[in-house]
């Protein structure tokens, strides 16, 4: 087939452009930027556009179909030639559907921890040598991409965002999977200019839910209250699985799975990532394998990139970086490596830097998020909000918000980076948490000056 994809230079988008090259398709694309690592990846498989912005020109009666990415506008030239010579348009899920209507898809969904579930079910089909077809958020070790989609595979794994799919199509896109598995890992209002109360935005799981074929299974986490509100207005339509936090140990700053007699040592920890786990085992049990086959092959697990992943380790200290910016992540991340290490004192920075964190009227979720930290640090740059067209906040605003004695609100990067060389690093682990880098952050020589 021939396949063009309008802003190829998405994370999701090129690495689909990839996987459809990698399985013989002929592929082209456009954008009005593209910035690395996407641009160095498309030109490495040749799909770099010769040419940077749109032009009409590119679309013919030879292309099968062009794939649309939330990046353009609903006027791009592209999109209005495609459309008035009659071309299919594809929003990215209902392209990835396409694909795997006819295999059994396993679709991950929740606020928090889609990225790490589909990560570790993704790790131990491979490692089981499983053959399988994914779609994860996140670049894992070991695999070529983002997103594989074969011919031979009859499972496809497919981490369930709920943002919307396409500039024409305001649906969340996880409700175009149709999931055969469904799981929701829970439910923390985000994406506030989309999703403007936090009851529309529990509508969007509860039609999820629905979503699941017949027969089919739904494995939910039974801490949630708004989870458990889903799971019992449910029929027999679907099967029902829940889960919890797996039966653990931590000793000397490693954390094992207990089952039974045995113990397994895990690279990963927190008690997030202990549910993360339980809900992926209930999914791989679902696809076939045995319980023993998971827990051996979940030891080698280093995590998703950026989801607690280790900067530096020394005797005394570790510093970590998570992509944790929304109040659940926050609150979970700290708490997870605060009782890693009990005994050492934890400093945590976090990034308000998405539109629904620097919105004033969602701070008030940030209330007791960071009280696991000794030292917290909350920074925002003023002119972050001001390029997002969001109304003004100060730091003052910020500080009531958190409602915590022990953060401290910056609104200057180099003003966090002298405080945190002042302190004292000894038996002190460092949290670096942002969807962002607080605007030019180097974590690895921040690790250097502080640690040596």
């Amino acid at each position: 087939m021939n396949i063009h994809f309008i802003a190829i230079g998405g994370s999701a988008m090129h690495n689909l452009a990839i996987a459809l090259h990698l399985e013989g398709e002929k592929v082209t694309g456009s954008d009005d930027e593209i910035f690395d690592p996407s641009k160095s990846r498309l030109l490495k498989y040749g799909l770099l556009p010769k040419s940077i912005g749109w032009d009409p020109s590119r679309i013919t009666n030879d292309i099968d179909g062009v794939i649309l990415g939330m990046h353009a506008r609903i006027d791009n030239p592209e999109l209005i030639k495609a459309k008035d010579i009659g071309l299919k348009i594809y929003s990215y899920p209902e392209y990835i559907y396409e694909r795997t209507k006819n295999k059994k898809r396993v679709v991950i969904g929740g606020s928090h921890g889609k990225t790490s579930i589909t990560s570790m079910i993704l790790h131990v089909l491979s490692k089981s040598k499983v053959d399988h077809d994914y779609m994860v958020g996140a670049q894992l070790e070991g695999f070529e991409g983002m997103v594989r989609l074969s011919k031979t595979s009859k499972i496809a794994i497919l981490e369930g965002d709920e943002y919307l799919s396409s500039p024409i199509d305001r649906r969340p896109k996880f409700h175009l999977y149709q999931p055969t598995i469904g799981l929701i890992s829970g439910i923390a209002w985000d994406h506030i200019n989309v999703f403007p109360t936090f009851e529309n935005y529990v509508d969007q799981f509860r039609v999820f839910v629905n979503k699941i074929e017949d027969s089919g299974s739904f494995i939910y986490y039974t801490g949630d209250e708004e989870v458990m509100k889903i799971k019992n207005s449910l029929n027999n339509r679907i099967d029902t699985i829940g889960y919890d936090t797996h039966k653990h140990e931590i000793k000397d700053g490693i954390t094992y799975l207990i089952n039974g007699k045995e113990k397994y040592p895990l690279q990963i920890f927190g008690r997030h990532n202990l549910q993360n786990l339980k809900g992926a085992l209930l999914v791989c049990v679902q696809l076939g394998l045995c319980k023993e086959q998971f827990y051996i092959a979940i030891q080698s697990f280093k995590g998703a990139s950026k989801r607690l992943e280790l900067v530096k380790r020394t005797e005394h200290s570790v510093m970590y970086k998570d992509f944790a910016h929304s109040p659940s992540k926050l609150r979970a991340t700290t708490e997870a490596l605060k009782e890693q290490y009990p005994d050492r004192n934890l400093v945590a920075c976090m990034e308000l830097h998405t539109f629904s964190s620097l919105n004033k009227s969602f701070l008030d979720q940030y209330k007791g998020t960071m009280k696991h930290a000794d030292i917290g640090f909350v920074y925002f740059n003023p002119e972050t909000i001001k390029h997002k067209k969001l109304n003004e906040i100060s730091s003052a605003e910020v500080q009531l918000a958190f409602g915590s004695d022990n953060v401290k609100v910056v609104t200057d990067s180099s003003e966090l980076l002298n405080n945190l060389n002042q302190l004292k690093w000894k038996k002190s682990n460092l949290l670096m948490m942002s969807s962002g880098n607080f605007d030019g952050i180097d974590f690895e020589k921040l690790s250097e000056e502080i640690y040596g």
